[in-house]
């Protein structure tokens, strides 16, 4: 059992004197190898009367079926809790897989060729990746998968310090989407994001700040107090987190005097300010501002009586990106050897809030990264006949089945869990999916053992949106939406089948593997007839 060096020789919780790299098993201990946890096994005296049920702990089982990709994501969703983290953590596993950066502000021409591997990113909450085939030619298509990376969240306000309310630190926060709503009351919040600072040379430099353990918390009135308890809530008053309470010193609250004239000095509050310096390794003085948000520290886990489940936050919309940009990847040597089109990754920020921002699926990034390639290598090709031979999927999360609400969902449109992929449709354009793309994809399913699901919305319902829609119609390609179906979506915890995210990663690996063929089968089906195609 680690114990961190602030519990050590600490009368208040009784440690003993050891470095934090010992760990302390004594006899009395068991130790679990499977969970790393200490079990405590007191011995009973042997003269007590006391006759003691049998214990029996179950040790954590290990995933079976879910394979390693499953935990894996588990990894990266607790390691990279912003989307931020997100995506660096994607241009890494890029980076580590063979891509080329490229950044927005250079000239690509000269690095660009067939068969190469490439991302770029804006803002460092969007990415965009792409293998161009080896045996690519002017006017070829490109396959597109596109999913948003962002989550919903509370982002931390630009003065965030309030006014002390019966001794409790508090900090404000801001609804990113629909959040801070009852699924994010009682909850172990942490803070992380990306955090502007200055370096001694002068240079203004970003860092990203994951503080995984609970500071924070938006605690619920107890249903003794009644009405107050019930509702409606405000979500100004009613959901200000807590953070701490008021030092028994009070001058702890007073600037030091290397801390006066510090950019944030009087936005925020100056602990909270020494942690976050802290954490990344600078003075209060060198914080400049800040992107940070709150988020649930909890782990995913794998659950269900046969390990059918995992429970776990930001599902929506990561689980499609780390499927996709796997897919990418298990894809990729096949492409540049042999592929003669450009398949692409595109994880957009800002889709929970209308995807607007520069950052978002209506900035342009996957427009101008493909229109790049072609005026690159594409010879006299046109962008429109480039556009017009590609397939957009539109990959964000789907509704599963809820049991315990089977009524609000049609007949037969019912996604179950650790199936396989769901294709939505909406007959008033909130999905891209027509005849001719649902084809399109069970073809590919049909090719490579593939499951698919669908699910349309009841008439008396409201149906969300993607950024199928706004793709496809700024590209003028074919295009069809799909998802990984899960359970409580937009909750802070959500819970989708412990198989799903392989199964999407082997669906997608299909698309990119099979879609030029398919479409190759699709054109040569085409009818021309005085200039319709029908």
């Amino acid at each position: 059992m680690r114990v961190p060096l602030k519990y050590v020789n600490n009368p208040q919780f009784g440690q003993h004197a050891v470095s934090d790299e010992q760990h302390i098993v004594d006899s009395t201990c068991q130790h679990n190898s499977l969970t790393g946890r200490v079990d405590r096994q007191e011995p009973v005296p042997e003269t007590s009367s006391f006759t003691a049920s049998e214990r029996i702990r179950c040790s954590v089982p290990r995933p079976n079926t879910a394979d390693s990709y499953t935990q894996d994501f588990i990894d990266f969703i607790y390691e990279n809790p912003t989307v931020f983290h997100a995506t660096e953590y994607f241009a890494e596993l890029y980076l580590k897989n063979g891509f080329e950066f490229l950044a927005e502000r250079e000239d690509w021409t000269p690095k660009l060729q067939k068969g190469g591997k490439y991302f770029t990113t804006r803002n460092g909450s969007s990415i965009v990746a792409f293998v161009i085939g080896g045996k690519y030619k002017g006017g070829n298509g490109a396959g597109i998968i596109a999913a948003h990376i962002d989550a919903l969240t509370a982002r931390i306000k630009p003065i965030s310090k309030q006014p002390v309310v019966e001794g409790y630190t508090q900090i404000g926060a801001a609804p990113y989407s629909g959040t801070m709503t009852n699924t994010w009351w009682d909850r172990d919040l942490g803070l992380g994001g990306r955090v502007v600072v200055r370096n001694a040379d002068g240079i203004f430099k970003t860092k990203l700040l994951s503080i995984p353990y609970p500071i924070a918390r938006i605690p619920t009135l107890a249903p003794h107090f009644g009405a107050p308890a019930l509702g409606p809530f405000n979500l100004e008053i009613n959901t200000t987190p807590i953070i701490g309470l008021e030092p028994l010193d009070p001058s702890e609250n007073n600037l030091k005097p290397e801390e006066v004239g510090a950019p944030l000095a009087g936005k925020h509050n100056i602990r909270l300010l020494r942690v976050i310096a802290s954490a990344l390794n600078v003075e209060v003085r060198d914080l400049l501002n800040f992107d940070i948000e709150l988020f649930d520290t909890q782990k995913g886990t794998i659950g269900g009586l046969e390990q059918d489940f995992l429970f776990c936050p930001r599902l929506d919309d990561k689980m499609c990106c780390y499927a996709a940009a796997h897919a990418l990847l298990n894809s990729a040597e096949e492409t540049a050897t042999s592929g003669s089109s450009i398949n692409v990754a595109a994880f957009f920020d800002n889709e929970e809030i209308g995807s607007l921002l520069k950052q978002g699926a209506r900035g342009g990034l996957l427009e101008s990264s493909v229109t790049r390639v072609v005026k690159s290598l594409g010879g006299d090709t046109t962008v429109e006949q480039t556009y017009a031979n590609s397939f957009l999927v539109s990959a964000d999360v789907k509704h599963a089945v809820n049991p315990n609400f089977a009524y609000a969902y049609l007949p037969d449109h019912t996604p179950k869990l650790n199936v396989g992929i769901t294709v939505p449709w909406d007959p008033n354009g909130h999905m891209t999916t027509d005849g001719e793309s649902a084809s399109f994809l069970e073809e590919i399913a049909r090719r490579t053992d593939n499951t698919i699901q669908y699910f349309q919305i009841r008439n008396d319902s409201r149906s969300g949106g993607t950024i199928g829609p706004m793709l496809s119609s700024s590209l003028g390609c074919r295009a069809l939406d799909v998802g990984i179906p899960q359970l409580s979506m937009h909750s802070i915890r959500a819970c989708t089948g412990s198989r799903d995210i392989p199964l999407g990663i082997k669906i997608f690996q299909a698309f990119y593997e099979e879609w030029e063929d398919v479409d190759q089968s699709f054109k040569r089906g085409e009818v021309k007839s005085l200039g319709v195609v029908s």
